[in-house]
């Protein structure tokens, strides 16, 4: 049965971007049956350009990316969420829909990441922060695929996720 993570960002557009991104690529390259969709609560309606550079460098497919609501995880036909994990400070004081699915309420975590989108030093200093971000944003994910997911109870997986946030 395929986990399925939703990754949270306000605006959907930088950091759950490259995450989503991140976290099916290994997952695909790893055959780990895990499935990431990435939304934001106030999308922005665009996924800023340096976080698809960064992703595409990287060998990322990158179609069929978009910043969406989280209103589309919210409704019986969304994907059955089994973690949610937000990203950026402000979409982990917010408060979170409920979600649908097997009855149960994911496991939430944040992992936050400073915004690469307010780096100094013009486009260069972007790049550079974007391609930083994108790779620790890589190495939780790889740490994420490494539990074993399908036996760990609920419980468990908050313990293992927040233990991930703190490394």
């Amino acid at each position: 049965m395929t986990t399925h993570v939703l990754i949270l960002c306000t605006h959907n557009s930088a950091r759950s971007v490259l995450a989503e991104g991140m976290l099916n690529h290994w997952a695909a390259r790893l055959g780990v049956d895990v499935r990431a969709h990435s939304a934001g609560s106030a999308p922005s309606g665009r996924i800023n350009p340096f976080a698809l550079e960064a992703l595409r460098s990287a060998g990322v497919d990158t179609a069929g990316v978009r910043s969406k609501s989280w209103d589309e995880f919210t409704t019986p036909d969304a994907p059955p969420l089994s973690i949610v994990i937000t990203v950026c400070d402000s979409a982990a004081a917010e408060s979170c829909p409920v979600f649908f699915g097997d009855g149960n309420q994911p496991v939430k975590v944040h992992w936050g990441y400073p915004d690469p989108s307010n780096a100094d030093g013009g486009d260069e200093g972007k790049r550079r922060a974007f391609e930083l971000t994108r790779q620790a944003i890589g190495y939780r994910m790889l740490q994420l695929l490494g539990l074993p997911l399908a036996t760990l109870s609920r419980a468990e997986q908050q313990q293992q996720l927040t233990a991930i946030a703190a490394s």
